[in-house]
């Protein structure tokens, strides 16, 4: 593989990269509370499809949102099929086994307290993760560390935008992965994953979940990430990413292809 398509895909270099060829986003970092978390995705795997509902807490609290129960919320397709979600724990709304179709735009709906909110996405082409490999960290050598790396073919002529999430045993990292191929756009990505959050060793379960996602959709991640350069916490939603909700609100509503490839570190 030619070292022109190898990129460290970690949150500083994200971030500098980024700032070279497009506008820095000025986040509104105030302590806001009380405001609607949408958390809602829909993607082309059969099984339940789910939103997440609730309330946002102060910048310097825990990463603990309280749950907002009682809404309504349905998911329609541009076909005019819709799907009524129902609340199967606090604030936690599911709908049936479905699927979504790339191609096809997809509209949430949630009623609550009074309003309307409003999200569209559309699902991307699928995208194939060929593999994941793991080699030594370059930043830790002396203790046998390793890092991620995924392995896929971009297509050419049509720009796409991913989301990678990756769990050592089980556990997600705190990291945010989300790049568009500017850099890598019809060629063949080995792509690292460096993240300083869970420590990666010889006999761990890794699973890397690799995500095609809309523009404004990629927006709202890449933005994120630049939050959590000052936001060590983790927290979903502290400040103002760009939304694909109207009226605005905090999070996000993506339909997106994923695949996932769990492999133990060797």
């Amino acid at each position: 593989m030619k070292s022109c398509t190898r990129y460290c895909f970690f949150l500083i270099i994200t971030l500098m990269s980024a700032a070279s060829c497009k506008k820095v986003i000025n986040l509104d970092l105030g302590n806001k509370t009380g405001e609607l978390v949408i958390e809602a995705n829909i993607t082309d795997q059969q099984g339940r499809q789910y939103v997440k509902l609730s309330r946002n807490v102060p910048f310097t609290n825990t990463n603990i949102y309280p749950a907002v129960t009682g809404a309504s919320v349905s998911i329609t397709d541009d076909t005019g099929h819709q799907y009524q979600l129902t609340e199967d724990t606090a604030g936690t709304y599911s709908v049936a086994p479905v699927n979504g179709i790339a191609g096809r735009t997809y509209t949430l709906t949630v009623n609550t307290s009074g309003k309307t909110y409003t999200a569209r996405s559309t699902m991307p082409q699928l995208v194939n993760l060929d593999s994941i490999t793991f080699k030594e960290n370059i930043f830790d050598k002396k203790n046998n560390k390793k890092m991620a790396a995924i392995h896929f073919q971009d297509p050419p002529d049509i720009a796409n935008q991913y989301r990678v999430a990756m769990y050592v045993n089980g556990v997600q990292v705190k990291a945010i992965f989300a790049f568009d191929d500017q850099f890598i756009n019809g060629k063949y990505a080995d792509l690292d994953l460096q993240e300083n959050d869970i420590d990666v060793f010889p006999g761990d379960t890794v699973k890397v979940e690799m995500q095609c996602i809309d523009r404004p959709v990629y927006l709202y991640w890449f933005t994120l990430a630049q939050q959590q350069a000052n936001n060590p916490g983790g927290q979903v939603a502290p400040a103002n990413p760009p939304t694909n909700i109207t009226p605005t609100t905090l999070g996000y509503f993506s339909a997106h292809t994923t695949q996932s490839i769990t492999k133990v570190v060797q």
